[in-house]
């Protein structure tokens, strides 16, 4: 993931950790730190960049091969708030082909692309929307609903790959399911962190949450 990254032409990389025992500190040169919250080290991350571009990219999720100019020639389009990439697994196993047309259905149609597919806007309009919202979930799900008030949301035909690890750990029915239950309870007001109580409890605590 790393290497990719810094294949891009004049970017600035600013790894946070979330107090991960994994190893992950070691991936960047200066890491900084900050509470298990996703929300909280990407907005963290942001503080700390100095471009006017920012792109907010998760640990196991490979940038496809030319991504900054594809990232800058999307947001040359004033008229565009927010940016992703196609979304794909980097396996193929039962059920992803299913996984990746219905992701990337909802992200071109419904324009809601989701965190792994790496979410890409202007300093700008990430400071006018406020940032990620200070919830310990669906803070991506949140911050690109808030963002459509602000421009179209591009998903550019180009993929990123994301680790397909949860679904073959768990099972893509579950994963799916659960998936869905976290966005339901979302929208009818369960408050964020009993979601998040609910969604850590069938994955490792030392995971960050995530919804795919």
């Amino acid at each position: 993931m790393l290497k990719r990254v810094s294949d891009g032409f004049n970017v600035e990389i600013i790894g946070v950790d979330g107090g991960s025992t994994d190893g992950s500190r070691s991936i960047f040169p200066d890491t900084l730190e900050c509470k298990k919250d996703r929300a909280a080290q990407q907005n963290l991350g942001a503080r700390h960049a100095s471009g006017a571009l920012l792109l907010f990219l998760h640990a196991d999720t490979i940038l496809p091969d030319g991504w900054d100019w594809i990232v800058r020639k999307t947001l040359s389009d004033q008229a565009v708030a927010l940016g992703a990439f196609t979304f794909k697994i980097n396996q193929t196993f039962k059920g992803s082909i299913f996984i990746e047309n219905s992701a990337n259905w909802r992200s071109r149609a419904k324009q809601l692309p989701f965190g792994d597919q790496g979410l890409f806007m202007r300093r700008a309009t990430f400071e006018q929307a406020g940032g990620f919202p200070d919830i310990p979930i669906m803070e991506d799900y949140a911050f690109v609903r808030s963002l459509r008030r602000l421009g179209k949301i591009i998903t550019v035909p180009e993929a990123a790959l994301t680790s397909g690890r949860r679904w073959q750990q768990h099972g893509v029915f579950k994963v799916t399911l659960v998936n869905k239950l976290m966005i339901l309870g979302y929208h009818l007001g369960v408050p964020p962190a009993m979601l998040a109580r609910i969604y850590r409890g069938r994955r490792d605590a030392e995971k960050l949450p995530t919804v795919a």
